[in-house]
């Protein structure tokens, strides 16, 4: 452990640095990241830069979703019924639901997550986070009143908080 007085590197254990004599009982003690904390519990989703979701009807067979997916380059689609969101179908929807079925004999209605939870573009990181959390998943829609406006995926918030910097 480094002295904080004059810079020398102790023994990790050591209570007073061998260099300086100086105390090092707080040294290894630690403390809250204020400035960290502050930053990710005030930055709004709309700075995380999430892209438009794709979206899919519930009446579309899951075969087709998972070309869609596939091509689209998403692990997730927004199901829509007219203007209203219904439900949400992932990646481990698929895996998990369909693995050893006949994709062809199944609509995404089928298979969806209906009612998913929902951010605001105006909630945090850190309410994006605990929701995830919370609910277990990977996969949130952003939704602007009955608009959706993007997808928040679990990667793309844990990339975006490591490279914020203290």
């Amino acid at each position: 452990m480094r002295c904080p007085v004059c810079g020398h590197e102790n023994l990790e254990g050591e209570d007073t640095c061998a260099n300086c004599g100086a105390s090092l009982w707080t040294v290894d003690t630690p403390t809250q990241a204020e400035s960290f904390t502050g930053r990710l519990l005030g930055e709004h989703l709309d700075g995380l830069g999430a892209p438009a979701p794709s979206t899919i009807e519930p009446n579309v067979a899951a075969e087709s979703a998972v070309a869609r997916m596939r091509e689209a380059g998403t692990d997730c689609l927004l199901v829509m019924n007219g203007d209203r969101l219904v439900g949400i179908f992932t990646e481990r929807d698929a895996v998990v639901k369909l693995a050893g079925a006949r994709l062809d004999a199944f609509d995404v209605r089928d298979v969806m997550t209906a009612d998913p939870v929902v951010l605001r573009p105006d909630d945090s990181l850190a309410v994006a986070i605990h929701k995830m959390a919370v609910g277990g998943f990977r996969h949130i829609p952003v939704m602007d009143g009955g608009r959706p406006l993007a997808v928040v995926g679990a990667k793309d918030v844990f990339a975006h908080v490591l490279s914020i910097r203290v």
